[in-house]
């Protein structure tokens, strides 16, 4: 395994990052692993190398939190040789099966749950905290902007957080380039924690970071950590074949339907993964990790293979010709609704 420096910051990281999204309960999405064997997998993960987890908390209703607890416990991981990352943002409920935007505006469960208010925010870490069984969370994002909340009250809430020591370093996750940078301006303006990390969608079927965001992270050195680099396995697998995910999130608004363009695209990661005689993925996987802003891509491991590929993609080195075969059909797309 390798591992570098989260962005600007002296925190090192394994340049894989395990997704704690895919460990929790069935019952918030069918394709999560539940506790058994996700504990399995994530003392493989440890094993490979990767000290780098990547959780939050509405991900299976604080159920992948409390599998990481557990991991943490019973393979006697030592707590300062990990880095683990969570979110705060979503409502969370207590019954596990209750899922993401299945409860109507109005509700009173909905009520200060989520958001970034001071209040908001601090319950969340609070409760984190309590399922991870943590004194503190390396790297807290905050999972989306909140347009109900000033952007000084989340930034020296979170602020706060951090000279309390509950929390070390500060990120943000899935926002507009102007959401991001006009926060971190809030923050050094009022001599307060900046954000240090950008987790957001890219992959080689969705590059619309490349706009504005990914220049203004390599102007600040701020790290940007991908989710879905594999675009939920699509990236993995040729065109016309599917997984258990695949079929449960096929009616899910979020999941867009494959364009031509991007059946060009995934052809050609299964051409050139045949010429180099490895799997779909690590082609994939090797295309993400070229690119200088990335310190890791956060993978979902819900087998062997998927840790075996994810640690084999570091072997794997394309040339230029290659990476400009894979990115030459890709065409600008509209912007993921946030």
């Amino acid at each position: 395994m390798e591992y570098v420096q989260l962005g600007r910051t002296g925190m090192q990281v394994s340049r894989i990052c395990l997704g704690a999204m895919s460990y929790g309960s069935t019952k918030w999405l069918p394709w999560v692993k539940e506790e058994e064997e996700a504990l399995e997998l994530i003392q493989m993960a440890w094993n490979a190398g990767i000290n780098f987890i990547d959780t939050a908390n509405v991900y299976s209703n604080g159920e992948s939190e409390r599998i990481i607890a557990k991991a943490i416990k019973k393979f006697n991981i030592p707590r300062d040789r990990l880095v683990i990352a969570t979110k705060c943002f979503m409502p969370v409920f207590d019954d596990t099966s209750v899922g993401i935007g299945t409860v109507a505006p109005g509700d009173i469960r909905l009520v200060n749950n989520g958001g970034l208010s001071r209040k908001a925010i601090f319950d969340a870490v609070e409760a984190s905290l309590k399922r991870l069984e943590l004194d503190y969370i390396d790297l807290l994002y905050i999972h989306r902007f909140d347009k109900n909340t000033p952007m000084e009250e989340t930034m020296e809430a979170l602020n706060d957080l951090v000279k309390s020591g509950k929390v070390r370093y500060l990120g943000a996750s899935s926002m507009r380039a102007w959401q991001f940078t006009r926060m971190n301006a809030i923050a050094e303006k009022n001599g307060w924690t900046q954000f240090v990390a950008m987790e957001d969608c890219y992959n080689l079927l969705y590059r619309e970071e490349e706009r504005e965001m990914i220049e203004y992270l390599q102007y600040q050195g701020i790290a940007q950590i991908p989710y879905s680099p594999l675009e939920k396995g699509r990236l993995a697998r040729v065109v016309g074949t599917s997984t258990t995910r695949a079929e449960a999130d096929a009616d899910k608004p979020w999941v867009r339907k494959l364009t031509d363009v991007d059946n060009e695209i995934i052809g050609r990661v299964h051409a050139i993964a045949e010429k180099k005689n490895v799997p779909m993925a690590q082609v994939s996987l090797a295309w993400i990790l070229s690119k200088s802003q990335v310190t890791s891509p956060i993978v979902g491991i819900s087998n062997k293979s998927h840790l075996d590929d994810a640690v084999e993609a570091l072997k794997v080195k394309l040339t230029e010709e290659e990476i400009k075969q894979l990115e030459e059909p890709y065409i600008p797309r509209p912007l993921i609704p946030m």
